[in-house]
């Protein structure tokens, strides 16, 4: 079972709330956004945020369906979807659309965010409303590009505590740099590049550089 972050922080609840009352004119009523499960298959997703709180239940069925998700990345589906839920196909895989009915939402618009290896996050917003046409659901969109940047890294901070330091060697790395070359980068030594990426590679739980720098990647760190 695909289980919910810890997403009550004061840091990314403010955000979702003030994204959704910015949203308010236009019907939505709910924002959701999944991710990859750093230790999972490509095909695992788990809910990073969720507002308001009443919709956890169906942001997790959205998570263990196999709806969007990989079998989107590996077509030419676009990164921006629209969905009137009612209409859509209600056969077993679809329980999660029963609920965001029984919410009373009508509509989804998807934005996806990829990742290297076949990931993405996920932002959905949904309203009771149905929407008129595809201006609508382009100035959704808009709306999750601009916040993203922020709930992205404020969700990834909130998952993983990497220092300053830390979090700079695993940018170099992700760059290709060897660690002889991040210490010159970093104005230190290679014996502290590597302590760094050995205090990095501990709290992603992974033990090499390169599984680390992906992990990171898949959480939003990088």
């Amino acid at each position: 079972m695909t289980l919910p972050v810890n997403f009550d922080s004061m840091g990314v609840d403010a955000i979702l709330n003030d994204w959704l009352t910015a949203l308010t004119e236009q019907g939505v009523e709910a924002v959701v956004v999944l991710g990859p499960v750093p230790t999972g298959t490509r095909d695992d997703r788990e809910v990073l945020a969720v507002h308001p709180p009443r919709f956890v239940g169906a942001a997790l069925a959205l998570a263990q369906s196999t709806d969007f998700g990989a079998c989107w990345r590996d077509s030419d589906a676009p990164m921006v979807a629209w969905q009137d839920i009612s209409k859509a196909a209600a056969d077993d895989s679809s329980r999660w659309r029963r609920l965001w009915l029984a919410h009373g939402q009508q509509t989804l618009v998807r934005v996806a965010f990829p990742l290297p290896a076949g990931r993405a996050f996920e932002c959905f917003m949904f309203s009771p409303r149905t929407l008129s046409d595809r201006r609508d659901a382009a100035s959704l969109a808009w709306s999750a590009f601009n916040v993203w940047p922020m709930l992205r890294r404020t969700i990834a901070e909130q998952r993983v505590n990497l220092s300053p330091r830390e979090l700079e060697s695993l940018n170099l790395a992700f760059e290709g740099l060897t660690a002889r070359e991040t210490s010159a980068r970093m104005d230190c030594s290679e014996r502290t590049v590597n302590y760094h990426l050995a205090n990095a590679m501990g709290k992603l739980q992974t033990d090499n550089k390169l599984a680390a720098v992906q992990r990171a990647c898949w959480i939003g760190l990088i």
